[in-house]
């Protein structure tokens, strides 16, 4: 795997350094290689990226209906709504009418999905702590210098 370096390796033809490319390439090493190890440890069937994504969602804004969590997710409704059917048949989302219009559904997590969401995001970060563990004074606090300005990214990126 190609080591990250803080220096811009590349210019773009508009003048711009590489900065943008290494960074997102940085990002995608990191969460790709986090998503492997936990799995690696993960005692249950992993979720497609999309249903976990899905999942994440729903528990994180509950009565979300399927338009919306398409709005979020950026994906078609139909997709979500498929989506969706998977993750209610494996009792990890359930489905609730809304009482003045009986027609909209809104979203909610069950405590299987709360209990397995839980149990995922602790072994995450443990596996993570340890990684950060034996790193670099130097390379831990730079991470932790580095996690506001790339909330801060996150939140520029998803702007129009």
């Amino acid at each position: 795997m190609k080591e990250f370096s803080a220096e811009p390796t590349t210019v773009g033809t508009n003048g711009q350094d590489g900065t943008a490319a290494e960074l997102l390439a940085a990002i995608s090493a990191v969460r790709r290689t986090a998503r492997r190890a936990v799995r690696q440890r993960w005692h249950a069937e992993p979720l497609p990226i999309a249903q976990g994504e899905l999942l994440r969602l729903v528990a994180a804004q509950p009565g979300i209906s399927v338009a919306e969590a398409a709005g979020e997710l950026r994906l078609a409704p139909n997709t979500v709504s498929t989506l969706v059917s998977r993750l209610v048949t494996d009792g990890l989302l359930t489905r609730g009418r809304v009482v003045a219009d009986g027609r909209a559904v809104r979203l909610s997590v069950t405590a299987k999905a709360r209990q397995r969401l839980a149990s995922y995001r602790d072994l995450r970060a443990e596996i993570t702590q340890h990684a950060i563990d034996r790193l670099a004074p130097a390379d831990i606090e730079a991470l932790a210098s580095a996690a506001p300005a790339l909330l801060r990214l996150a939140e520029q990126l998803g702007r129009p």
